[in-house]
């Protein structure tokens, strides 16, 4: 036997399927993760201005050069020469990202939020500079969920990389 759905004939196996009890939850659980992923507020402990790089939480989804075990640490952007060239560059990087928006810019400090492609979820970044030590201290971390399959670690690296082809920072430090 089939169905019509959306002008298409499908099987009736298909069509059950797509209006049964798991499908409407299956449904409701998509939205409501889009719903929240869009929708998640920006951390009070960035958008007061009060600490210059917020702490990663316990879960698994940041990354801080700040941080003091294994899991949370990434390495600060170690800059080669002109600090103020290679903040700028930095800047200049993000803003040419797409999904990219820079909410808050200082002489020595940035954040801006990541916008995932697909699910909309927001993930704020920070970097912060530090003229003395000629490295940018950087935080990276998803606003909602546990885990974060890596992307936070490899959006960094990814930044890395890509100042380091400018020669501005060390690929590694």
């Amino acid at each position: 036997m089939q169905s019509v759905f959306a002008g298409r004939s499908i099987p009736s196996r298909l069509a059950s399927a797509a209006s049964g009890p798991r499908f409407a939850h299956g449904l409701a659980a998509l939205v409501g993760s889009l719903v929240v992923g869009c929708a998640a507020p920006m951390p009070a402990a960035l958008a007061d201005g009060r600490a210059r790089l917020a702490p990663c939480p316990a879960s698994p989804n940041c990354v801080s050069s700040e941080a003091g075990d294994e899991r949370h640490a990434i390495a600060a952007l170690a800059v080669r020469g002109d600090v103020d060239a290679s903040w700028s560059a930095l800047v200049a990087h993000l803003e040419g990202l797409p999904r990219v928006e820079v909410v808050r810019r200082e002489d020595d400090y940035l954040h801006a939020v990541f916008t995932t492609r697909v699910m909309r979820y927001r993930d704020d970044v920070e970097f912060a500079l530090d003229r003395a030590a000629h490295r940018i201290r950087v935080r990276s971390a998803s606003r909602i969920g546990y885990g974060d399959m890596g992307a936070n670690r490899a959006r960094i690296e990814a930044i890395r990389r890509a100042l380091a082809e400018q020669g501005l920072v060390e690929p590694r430090s």
